[in-house]
Order: structure tokens, then sequence, then C-alpha cells
């Protein structure tokens, strides 16, 4: 078994991106840091970490290093229990977190959890399944339904997404109301380059349509981008609809609608900080998310692994 210092460095080398953060973050020397990952290297005959800047943790690494994150949060929660009501230095939790969700629901249910420090990460779903697999996240949202090995997945909801524009976008390029012509030829608004979302869209729409397009990689910001004038976009509902009451932007299509199933994936670990986490979660979710009839998910036989479902928006969407 590896000694749990050594693990704890490892998170840390892994997390501040260099050996030097690392031995400050744990106040000891860079050498210490060094001596302490060559020893479990040694021990575990792998590479564990590749000395890029910043560090990346190899696939052996991986492993080792979600079992430093599990062993870490389990003695933080025993110093817990131990210290009654006394203040414990407990890690951050790192979540893997979409930006849309970021920006409407996942804030309020966070704050309901007073003594859990956070580390929130954005990341487009293709890429939010693999932290939970190398040990860099412990839970995530994400839109694939099937856990990874070693995980959990569960249904959350769904998030609705509409094309929408201010009325003075309308008003200029759709004044005899929104046609496929009109969404040929019209500025359209683009998270990133991995957003699908509007090409989805416009397959349906305006099949080879090609407008202009604005890349707005920033949940906030997009939809004000949309307030502006800048183009029209696939706006959630949550962000958008007090937006469309007060008039300050438009449903431009009436009949077709996104929906975009959210999960709760999270590590397999009996753990009260993670289920608590997860309880929060899930009772916004089912109080802002509309409900989904989605199938039971299972946990994957280890050694399986089925390809993730791509997240068009770098953390802001979902449907692939």
């Amino acid at each position: 078994m590896a000694d749990i210092e050594q693990l704890r460095t490892l998170a840390a080398v892994v997390d501040d991106g260099t050996f030097e953060a690392a031995a400050a973050a744990l106040h000891v020397t860079p050498s210490a840091v060094s001596q302490r990952i060559k020893a479990l290297e040694e021990r575990s005959g792998r590479v564990l970490v590749r000395r890029s800047r910043p560090v990346e943790v190899t696939e052996a690494g991986s492993v080792l290093l979600r079992l430093a994150r599990q062993l870490v949060m389990l003695e933080s929660e025993a110093d817990s229990a131990l210290a009654g009501d006394e203040a414990v230095d407990a890690p951050a939790i790192p979540l893997v977190v979409n930006a849309d969700s970021l920006a409407t629901w996942v804030l309020p249910a966070l704050a309901r959890l007073e003594h859990i420090a956070f580390e929130l990460v954005l990341d487009d779903q293709e890429h939010t399944l693999d932290r939970l697999r190398d040990g860099t996240a412990m839970a995530a949202i994400g839109s694939d339904p099937e856990p990874v090995q070693g995980c959990t997945a569960h249904p959350l909801g769904s998030m609705l997404y509409r094309a929408m524009a201010s009325p003075a976008f309308a008003d200029r390029w759709c004044p005899r109301g929104w046609t496929p012509e009109a969404a040929a030829a019209a500025p359209m608004l683009v998270f990133d380059r991995k957003d699908a979302l509007q090409h989805r869209y416009l397959a349906a729409f305006a099949p080879g349509a090609r407008p202009p397009q604005h890349f707005i990689p920033a949940s906030t910001q997009f939809v004000e981008a949309a307030l502006l004038g800048l183009g029209w976009g696939m706006l959630p509902d949550l962000q958008a609809e007090e937006l469309v009451a007060a008039g300050e932007l438009v449903v431009l299509d009436e009949r077709r609608v996104e929906e975009v199933p959210l999960y709760w994936h999270q590590w397999s670990l009996r753990s009260a900080t993670l289920d608590a986490v997860a309880g929060a979660i899930a009772e916004e979710a089912g109080r802002v998310l509309r409900p989904t009839v989605l199938r039971p998910t299972v946990r994957r036989p280890t050694g399986s692994r089925a390809p993730d479902r791509a997240h068009p928006r770098s953390g802001r969407r979902s449907p692939a």
C-alpha cells in the first residue's frame, strides 16, 4: 500500500501543476516532493506524472490519484467527526460543471452546503468523464447516461433551449418571420467550435445554411450578445424566460425545442461529503429542471468503456 503522504503529494503536484508549487502548498521543499514522487513511482513500478509544465498525470498515475483523493477526503471526514464542532481544514471537492448549469441552477444548490469547499471546473462534455477516470474530479454534471468504471450516474432532468434573438435583430433579419432563408443569412451565435446546438437546429430548419458566426465562449456573455443584437442563438429557458417575458428577447421558432438531459456522475465511494453534494444537486435539479423519462443506468462492468457522448459547447450544452 502506498504511503498516504506520498499520495497526498501526488495530488498536490497534479493540482498545482509543478513540483515547486506543490512544495509550497505542502510546506515542504521541492526536493522532498521529488523524493516522494520518485518513491511512489519505484513502489508502483510505473511513471506516474509527466514532468511537463503543468505536470500531467499518466494513466497509471490516475489510478493512484483517485486513491489519493479518496483517502484524503475520508481522512478529512474522520477528522471532522472526531473534532465535533471544531473547524477542520477540509480539501476542496473538485466538480466538473457545464457553463449553462453553473450560470443558472448549480450555485444555489452548492450554497446550501456551508461547510464544504468546492473547486469548480468548466469543461466540455467530451472530456468531463475523462476527468472522473483520471481522478482530477470527484463528480460531474454531464450528458452521458452511462457511468464510467468505478462511478455511478443518476438522471437530474433536462434543460430546454430555443432559438432566440433581440427584437431589433428580428426586425432587421426576419421582418416577415423566421424562415430558412432568413436563418441562412442572419448572424449566428456559437459558444465555441465544439458547440453543436445551433448547427443541429439549422440541419433540421434550414439544411445547408451557413450563416456568419460569432464565437462567444461564456454563458452569461452569450445571452448578453443576443440582447445586444449581435446574433441569434439557442438559449436555455432558465436564462432567457424572464427576458422573453420582459420583451428583451423574442423566440424565433416556437415549434423546435432542444431538450438536453443532464446526469450526475460521481465516484462509487461511501462518503458523507459526496452524498451531501449529490443530495443538494438533486434537490435543486428537481426544482428547476424538466423531468425526463430516462432508461435506468447501471454500473459498467470492469474493463469496459463506451465512448463519451460529446458535449457540443465547452461545458455549455449537451446533446451530441
